[in-house]
């Protein structure tokens, strides 16, 4: 395993308090690692566990951020619109059969599903998870330019003119947020470049 996997693997079940399903961390690598995948790959996961370090002191419950993280795309076909949930469903199935209590794995639950970006945010730790996955909307611009066509990557099987149209739905529904972040510490850091970089990707579209 990469260090960088190893180590917030590691810090992840530490806080949890026990100890990780054998050979988990690598049936969650190796699913990043599918075909179907451009966007929500290991790059998509190292970014957001590099974005998430920083920010471990602001978190109520760091492991079950931490662990939700590694689930959050964990089942990822884009034709499908509940990966969420049936990511969810597969940490909670692999969290009770540690024997965590009832509450950790509700909330891991509830952090994965708030990756939906169907709805703000509800809990201080929901926002931290947030802002680390939507992190990359802030990114330098050839980084930003890289997702924006692999995300197109993920959907060539769309028409164009349906991907334009709903593409600019989801950047105009980040836009109003105000903000965008959730957390200041996230919001200091990449307000500013993320509303560029969704107006430009706008504009190009």
């Amino acid at each position: 395993m990469d260090p960088l996997f190893e180590r917030s693997w590691q810090r992840a079940w530490a806080a949890l308090g026990a100890g990780a399903p054998q050979g988990l961390g690598e049936r969650l690598l190796a699913s990043y690692a599918e075909p179907q995948r451009k966007y929500h790959t290991l790059q998509h996961l190292g970014e957001c566990i590099r974005h998430f370090e920083p920010a471990l002191g602001l978190a109520r419950h760091p492991g079950e951020v931490e662990i939700a993280l590694w689930f959050h795309d964990a089942i990822y076909e884009p034709r499908q619109s509940d990966n969420e949930l049936r990511s969810a469903s597969w940490a909670v199935k692999e969290l009770e059969a540690t024997g965590l209590p009832a509450e950790v794995v509700e909330r891991v639950h509830a952090l994965v599903m708030a990756t939906r970006h169907a709805a703000l945010p509800e809990s201080d730790d929901e926002r931290i998870l947030v802002d680390v996955d939507l992190s990359i909307l802030g990114a330098e611009a050839d980084r930003y330019a890289q997702y924006a066509a692999q995300v197109r990557e993920e959907y060539a099987w769309v028409p164009g003119w349906i991907f334009r149209r709903k593409r600019k739905a989801l950047l105009r529904e980040f836009l109003v947020r105000e903000p965008i972040y959730g957390t200041q510490h996230f919001r200091d850091r990449f307000e500013a470049r993320a509303r560029e970089n969704l107006e430009n990707e706008i504009r190009r579209l």
